[in-house]
C-alpha cells in the first residue's frame, strides 16, 4: 500500500497505488484531512497508479475529502478512480440525509368520523363476504365437492387435538382447584364444604370448561392459523393458489375450521373432567372430604343438559376461533410486521367474540329455561 500527497500551486494531488486494504491502521488520514482544509489548497486531484484491491476504508477517506471540498467550495477530481467507486461516492453525496418532512394537514372532526364510518362499513362487508365463502365451503365439504388435501386435515387435527391435551388438562385442573378454593371460603362458614363438589362440577361442565378451552385454543391454535396464512400471504403463496385456480377457502380455511370444530367438544370434555379432578384434589386433601362423598355429590350435580350446553359452547368457540385466525391471516399485509398484527388481532377478536356469544347463548338458555 502506498498513499502519497503533495501540494503544488494550490493543487493537492493524492496518489494511490498498490493494495489498499485496511488503510485505517496503516495511514494517518487525519493529517491529510487537516492539510486539505488549509487555505493554500485550491483544488484536489485523486490519482492512482497500479491500484489493486480496495475496501470501504478507502471509500471513507475519499468521501471525507469530497465533503471537505464541498464545504470549502473547491473542486475535486476523482475521474482516475474505478467507475464503481466513482458512482458510489457520487451517490453518497447526492442522497439527502435530512429530507424535508411532508406537512400533513390535520383532518377535521367530520372527516375523521366519515373515514371511520367508511372503514367500518368496508370491514363489515369484508367480514360477511368471508363468512359467506366459509359457509359455502362447508356446504361443498358435506357434498364432497370441496378441494383440499386429506393429509392437511389429519395434520391439523393432530395439532388441534393430541398436542393440546397437556396444556388444556393442566389449565383446567388449576381452574377447578381455584373454584374449589373460592367456594370453600364461603361454604365453610355454613359448614357446607361438601357442596364444593357440586359447585365445581356445575361450574366446569356448564361454562368454565368451555371458556378455558376457548381461551387456550385462541392463543395457541387461532394465533397459529393467522401466522401461517399470513406468512403465506407475505410470500405470495396465496396469489399462486389463486393463479392456479385453487379456491383458497377450500384449500386452507376449510380443513382448519373442520379440525377445530371436531376437536373442541373433546377438549371441553377433557377440561370438565380435569376441573372436577382439581376440585376433588382440594376437597379430599385440604377440606378432608372423603373421596367417595366428593364424587357422590359431584355425580348428583352432574346434569346432562348443562353438559350439552358446555359442549355446544365448545363447538361455537371452535368455529369462532378458526374463522378469526383464518380471516386475519387472509387479510394480512405484505410485510413481517403485518403478520404480528394479524396474529394479535386473531387472538383478541376470537376472545371478544367468544365472550359476546357466551352472553347471547346464556340469554337464550335463561329465556327457554335450558
Amino acid at each position: 500500500m502506498d498513499i502519497t500527497y503533495q501540494e503544488q500551486r494550490g493543487c493537492l494531488t493524492v496518489v494511490l497505488s498498490g493494495n489498499l486494504l485496511h488503510i485505517d491502521s496503516q495511514f494517518n488520514k487525519e493529517e491529510l484531512f487537516r492539510f486539505a482544509r488549509t487555505n493554500q489548497v485550491k483544488n484536489i486531484v485523486i490519482c492512482q497508479q497500479n491500484m489493486d484491491e480496495w475496501d470501504s476504508s478507502l471509500v471513507v477517506i475519499l468521501f471525507q475529502l469530497m465533503k471537505i471540498a464541498q464545504d470549502r467550495g473547491i473542486s475535486i477530481d476523482i475521474t482516475a478512480m474505478p467507475d464503481g467507486l466513482q458512482k458510489l461516492l457520487f451517490l453518497s453525496l447526492t442522497v439527502d440525509r435530512h429530507p424535508i418532512k411532508s406537512k400533513h394537514n390535520k383532518s377535521d372532526f367530520l372527516e375523521k368520523v366519515g373515514t371511520w364510518g367508511i372503514n367500518t362499513i368496508s370491514s363489515i362487508k369484508r367480514g360477511f363476504l368471508f363468512l359467506g365463502s366459509c359457509f359455502h365451503s362447508l356446504g361443498r365439504f358435506f357434498t364432497g365437492c370441496a378441494i383440499f388435501r386429506s393429509v392437511d386435515l389429519w395434520r391439523i387435527l393432530d395439532d388441534c387435538g393430541p398436542k393440546a391435551i397437556l396444556i388444556v388438562s393442566l389449565i383446567s385442573f388449576m381452574v377447578g382447584l381455584i373454584l374449589a378454593f373460592v367456594g370453600a371460603i364461603q361454604l365453610k362458614t355454613f359448614g357446607a364444604q361438601i357442596f364444593v363438589a357440586s359447585l365445581v362440577t356445575i361450574g366446569m361442565i356448564r361454562i368454565m370448561g368451555a371458556i378455558m378451552v376457548g381461551i387456550i385454543m385462541a392463543g395457541r391454535t387461532g394465533a397459529s392459523y393467522a401466522a401461517t396464512i399470513g406468512t403465506m400471504q407475505v410470500n405470495e403463496e396465496l396469489d399462486a393458489l389463486k393463479t392456479m385456480g385453487i379456491p383458497v377457502t377450500d384449500f386452507l380455511i376449510l380443513p382448519r375450521v373442520v379440525a377445530l370444530i371436531l376437536t373442541m367438544p373433546l377438549l371441553v370434555l377433557l377440561a370438565d373432567f380435569a376441573g372436577m379432578l382439581g376440585g376433588g384434589f382440594v376437597g379430599t386433601l385440604m377440606l378432608e372430604i372423603p373421596p367417595e362423598e366428593y364424587w357422590k355429590y359431584a355425580w348428583k350435580a352432574f346434569d346432562l343438559t348443562s353438559f350439552l350446553v358446555g359442549i355446544f359452547h365448545g363447538i361455537v368457540f371452535g368455529f369462532v376461533i378458526s374463522l378469526s385466525g383464518c380471516y386475519f391471516g387472509i387479510h394480512c399485509g405484505r410485510n413481517a410486521d403485518s403478520v404480528g398484527v394479524a396474529t394479535t388481532n386473531a387472538v383478541v377478536w376470537a376472545i371478544v367474540w367468544m365472550i359476546v356469544l357466551t352472553g347471547i347463548i346464556t340469554f337464550f338458555c335463561e329465556v327457554f329455561d335450558i
